[in-house]
């Protein structure tokens, strides 16, 4: 979501954020996302946890055809457009910094029947928040979102809003710091929390959330 450098402790892992093309095969499509490092960096590129994120759609672990999805801090968008590929009506997200960038990819990867189906919009986290209707999806994503300790706030208020009681979250990440655990604490606090896959070659774990019923904090 936030245009910032990141740290990345090889020179080896920066090399993929810098090629102009990364490909993959989800939903029996080929998918090239257009990544631009120099100009929008972390908002520009493909992370691992999208990767894994966009796997688990395609396993099938959530039910995705006619459902309402958002995908928050998109970046290059690749979980919005598998999971519009998987049959979603998909509103994909990110700050207008990135939105020209992220349309673009958007529109060169799904084909003309599903691209009416999905939505490139802005959002920042817990300011345009009344350009969504409360409780709005049946599914909000996120991959790599919670890095930046300042935003945690707003991200909480966004899922809070978005989401309904039915409503699933799936955020996919990597637990690099003590400030990623904090994140889960306090998302624990309003919702229901459990960890649903995690994959050991990338590291990265993927967190199932929902509402808290009001009956159980009784």
């Amino acid at each position: 979501m936030a245009l910032v450098p990141y740290e990345e402790t090889t020179e080896l892992g920066l090399q993929k954020f810098h090629k102009p093309l990364a490909t993959f095969s989800f939903a029996n499509h080929t998918i090239q996302i257009r990544q631009d490092w120099r100009h929008l960096g972390v908002a520009a590129v493909v992370w691992d946890a999208a990767i894994v994120l966009s796997t688990y759609l395609e396993m099938g672990a959530v039910e995705l055809r006619g459902r309402s999805a958002v995908e928050l801090g998109a970046g290059t968008g690749l979980v919005g457009i598998v999971a519009a590929l998987l049959g979603a009506h998909v509103t994909i997200t990110d700050r207008k910094v990135a939105l020209e960038f992220l349309k673009s990819n958007v529109q060169a990867n799904l084909p003309p029947h599903i691209q009416p189906k999905t939505v490139v919009k802005e959002l920042t986290w817990g300011q345009n928040l009344g350009s969504f209707s409360p409780g709005e999806f049946d599914l909000i994503l996120g991959a790599d979102i919670i890095y930046l300790e300042e935003t945690f706030t707003d991200l909480l208020q966004t899922l809070e809003h978005l989401g309904s009681n039915h409503s699933v979250i799936l955020l996919a990440c990597r637990i690099r710091y003590e400030r990623d655990n904090n994140f889960l604490a306090m998302l624990e606090r309003q919702f229901t929390v459990r960890k649903v896959h995690y994959d050991p070659e990338k590291d990265v774990h993927i967190y199932e959330a929902q509402k808290r019923n009001q009956k159980e904090d009784l």
